[in-house]
């Protein structure tokens, strides 16, 4: 059962409508074909309809969708061969950030994410996806791991921040996180991004900072979430709204400020609908820009990433 998020109450009636007449047409014998038929074009129209016109809002409540595929779920449907790595060799293992060899098509790649996980007892595992020092810590390695076998860098960026608990701040949470934005930019080997959901702060760009940085159509992707925003601003988290609004995180508003470089296309009604579908559509965008780089040499690939991100805002 898909959860409907409240903007999309009018398509939930229709599709609830067509459930009840499937099942009068099951129980009764009654031809109904027709019926469903239309009642089946006229949501699907206005589902497209609605997510051609979301919001800024709307559109991080997309993002946020309890549905909407995760780490897993790309590595299952977009990767094949996936081998787990874990630890940072200095801690503990961090399943809010996950990563390992993969491949992509043909191509063997070191990959990188994080995990939200998908009911109570795997959100907790995974910390809803915040991830702590040992966990950049971790991408940190694998990174370097991945420049010593000559692999391209992929990672998929999902987390609402990084973890902000007095534990993490005790172990370092800020130097991991600039460690981690620094292996970004110094490893010699293709790296390709993708938000996929949110891309919250510095536990966002931590694995971001790459070659190339694609976003899902319906992915959000900023300094702080709207609500903190607008708590900092109106002392208060109903104007989260506006703070959307006012802070561009929206794909299309990025990619106008060349903050990213290309937008994803998600099955109609967001990615949750058609995780697989999302999926192979994602898989194919990130074999093209790994292609892409693969002729560079890593003095390339280095200073073109710095040039990228040095040319935001110029």
């Amino acid at each position: 059962m898909i959860s409907y998020l409240d903007f999309e109450k009018p398509v939930a009636a229709l599709e609830e409508r067509i459930a009840q007449l499937r099942s009068v047409n099951a129980l009764h014998d009654v031809d109904v074909a027709s019926e469903i038929g239309r009642l089946e074009t006229k949501s699907a129209e206005l589902l497209a309809s609605t997510y051609a016109s979301l919001t800024p809002w709307q559109k991080t409540q997309v993002a946020r969708h309890p549905q909407r595929p995760h780490f897993r779920d790309y590595v299952a449907h977009a990767f094949s061969d996936f081998m787990p790595l874990g630890g940072d060799r200095l801690y503990a293992d961090d399943l809010a950030i996950m990563g390992g060899f993969a491949r992509l098509g043909d191509r063997r790649v070191m990959l990188i994410g994080h995990e939200k996980g998908h009911d109570t007892k795997s959100r907790i595992a995974h910390n809803f996806g915040m991830g702590k020092p040992e966990g950049y810590r971790k991408a940190i390695r694998l990174m370097e791991l991945a420049g010593r076998f000559g692999l391209p860098v992929v990672t998929l960026v999902d987390t609402s921040g990084a973890f902000p608990g007095i534990e993490a701040e005790e172990r370092g949470q800020a130097e991991a996180i600039a460690r981690a934005t620094e292996a970004c930019l110094a490893i010699g080997v293709p790296m390709v991004a993708a938000i996929v959901g949110e891309g919250g702060s510095g536990g966002a760009v931590a694995l971001a900072s790459a070659n190339r940085v694609l976003m899902l159509e319906h992915a959000v992707y900023s300094v702080i979430s709207p609500e903190g925003c607008a708590s900092i601003l109106w002392r208060t988290s109903e104007k989260a709204p506006e703070a959307a609004q006012a802070m561009k995180v929206t794909a299309q508003d990025l990619k106008r400020i060349n903050v990213i470089d290309r937008i994803v296309k998600e099955p109609i009604g967001g990615a949750h609908r058609d995780p697989a579908g999302a999926a192979r559509m994602l898989g194919e965008a990130l074999a093209e820009e790994v292609d892409a780089l693969a002729p560079k040499s890593a003095e390339q690939l280095i200073a073109a990433r710095e040039d990228r991100f040095l040319a935001i805002g110029g």
